[in-house]
C-alpha cells in the first residue's frame, strides 16, 4: 500500500480494533476508487493496446507521400486510437500492414520478408478488375481486402451522401446540354461505343486529355455545371464500381448523371433512383438522346430533389481511408487469408 493513515490510539496506548477496520476500510476504498476514477491506469497491456493501433502503409498509394507524424487520424477525422506511419523499422511493431496493389508490381521482393503472428495485411485497390493485373500470384498472402466494393472488409467507396437538413435546392445556371471529361480513350471499352452512337443524335461537349482539352483542377467542376447532363460513364462494367464520375463531375457540379455501369439496382444502393438517368433505362441510345433533348423545366429539377436531404462527401484523402480500419478494426475476421484473390475480385 503507498500510503496509510495514522491510527487513533485507544487509552490503553494500543491501536483500537474499531479504529484498525474503519482506516482499512476507507483506505481500500480509495485505493478502489482510483481505479474507477481513472480506468487507463489499469491493466497495461489493454491500456496499450487501446491507446494506439499502429498500421504501417509499406508504401504510400500515391505519389505525393502526407506527413503523418502527427496524431492524423484524431486530429483530421476524429478517430482516436489510429497511429499511421509509412517508417518500415516499426514493422514489428505494426498490427496492419497496408499493401496497394499499385505498388506491389515488382512480386514478393516488395513485400516484408516476414510476417509478425497476429500482424494482418491488407491489400488495397480502387481499381476495377478489369485494370488489376497479376493478382494470382497473391494467393495465401493477405488476411483483408480494402476496395470499392461494398463485401469488402474495409469499404471505401469513391464518394457517398450524408444527410443534410437544408432543405434547399442549387442547380447551376445551364449553357449547355451535355458534356463529358475523358482522359484515357480506348475505342475498345464500351463508354467510347456508347459516346459514338449517341453522339449521332446530340451534341456532346468533350473535355480532358483524350480531346486535347485538358481541364485545370479549378476549372473541372465550374465547367462541367454549365451543362445540364454528364456522361459518367465508367472505363470498365463491375459491380460497386461507381467512382468520381458520378460523386464528382456530376452530383457535386449540379448536373445530371447519365450513368453507363453497374446495373441500376446497384446504383440505387449509393444514390436515389430519381437522382440519375442509366443508359440501359432506354430501348435504343436515340430514345435518349430525345429524353434528354425535350426535357421540360419542371422535370429536369426533380432530378435534384435529393439535394434537400443530402450533400455530397468525397473521399480523396488517402489517410482518411487508411484511418477507416481502426473504426472497424473490433470487427474484422482474424486469423484467415485470403485463398484466391483473383477469384475473389472477378466474382
Amino acid at each position: 500500500m503507498p500510503w496509510a493513515l495514522p491510527l487513533r490510539r485507544s487509552p490503553w496506548g494500543r491501536p483500537g480494533v474499531k479504529a484498525l477496520v474503519t482506516a482499512g476500510v476507507f483506505v481500500t476504498t480509495l485505493w478502489n476508487l482510483r481505479f474507477f476514477l481513472n480506468p487507463s491506469k489499469g491493466s497495461g497491456e489493454d491500456s496499450k493496446h487501446r491507446a494506439s493501433l499502429v498500421i504501417l502503409v509499406w508504401e504510400w498509394p500515391s505519389k505525393q507521400v502526407p506527413n503523418v507524424s502527427r496524431d492524423v487520424c484524431h486530429e483530421l477525422y476524429g478517430i482516436p486510437g489510429c497511429q499511421l506511419t509509412t517508417e518500415r523499422q516499426l514493422l514489428h511493431q505494426a498490427h496492419v500492414v497496408v499493401f496497394p496493389h499499385s505498388r506491389l508490381q515488382g512480386g514478393r521482393d516488395k513485400l516484408p520478408k516476414e510476417k509478425l503472428p497476429g500482424q494482418n495485411w491488407v491489400w488495397v485497390s480502387l481499381e476495377s478488375p478489369s485494370n488489376t493485373r497479376a493478382l494470382a500470384a497473391w494467393n495465401q498472402t493477405f488476411n483483408w481486402v480494402m476496395t470499392y466494393r461494398q463485401d469488402s472488409d474495409i469499404f471505401i467507396p469513391y464518394g457517398k451522401l450524408v444527410p443534410n437538413q437544408s432543405a434547399t435546392v442549387n442547380i447551376p445556371a445551364k449553357t449547355n446540354l451535355v458534356s463529358w471529361v475523358i482522359s484515357n480513350y480506348h475505342r475498345t471499352q464500351k463508354r467510347a461505343e456508347v459516346y459514338k452512337n449517341l453522339s449521332r443524335y446530340l451534341h456532346v461537349s468533350i473535355y480532358g486529355k483524350a480531346n486535347n482539352k485538358p481541364l485545370c483542377k479549378d476549372c473541372l467542376l465550374p465547367t462541367i455545371s454549365k451543362s445540364k447532363f454528364y456522361l459518367a460513364f465508367e472505363n470498365s462494367i463491375h459491380r460497386d464500381y461507381i467512382t468520381e464520375k458520378l460523386w464528382r463531375n456530376s452530383l457535386l457540379a449540379g448536373t445530371v448523371p447519365v450513368v453507363l455501369g453497374p446495373p441500376r439496382a446497384n446504383y440505387e444502393q449509393f444514390v436515389p433512383a430519381d437522382s440519375f438517368i442509366h443508359v440501359n433505362d432506354f430501348g435504343s441510345l436515340e430514345e435518349l438522346a430525345t429524353f434528354l433533348k425535350t426535357m421540360n423545366s419542371s422535370r429536369y429539377q426533380q432530378f435534384f430533389a435529393w439535394q434537400r436531404r443530402f450533400s455530397v462527401k468525397l473521399y480523396t484523402d488517402w489517410r482518411e481511408r487508411i484511418c477507416t480500419i481502426c473504426t472497424v478494426y473490433p470487427r474484422l475476421p482474424h486469423g484467415c487469408l485470403y485463398p484466391d484473390l483473383q477469384s475473389w475480385f472477378s466474382s
